[in-house]
């Protein structure tokens, strides 16, 4: 079978909002709200929801995260070609 993880982020274009963003949810506010509003990527439809998937379907600053860091705790800014996310590792699988 091999690891599966889901996972949901957000994506906008500074460090700097990416921090920002990442204080509001420590702060207590809903991820899947915030990606509603600020992420530029159109998995903010979804709160960010990016699905099921296994190592290499993501990019690699992605995979890294995705499947090491700890469950349900917000990671970020990781930094891509895209912009900076922060992820979320919902569920993952061995």
């Amino acid at each position: 079978m091999g690891q599966k993880a889901q996972a949901r982020h957000i994506l906008v274009a500074t460090e700097e909002k990416c921090n920002q963003l990442k204080e509001k949810i420590e702060g207590g506010e809903d991820f899947a709200e915030i990606a509603k509003v600020h992420s530029i990527c159109p998995s903010s439809k979804d709160g960010g929801a990016l699905g099921e998937f296994g190592p290499g379907a993501m990019v690699e600053e992605f995979d890294k995260v995705v499947f090491s860091a700890e469950v349900n705790s917000v990671q970020g800014p990781v930094k891509t070609d895209f912009g900076y996310h922060l992820l979320e590792v919902t569920s993952r699988t061995e």
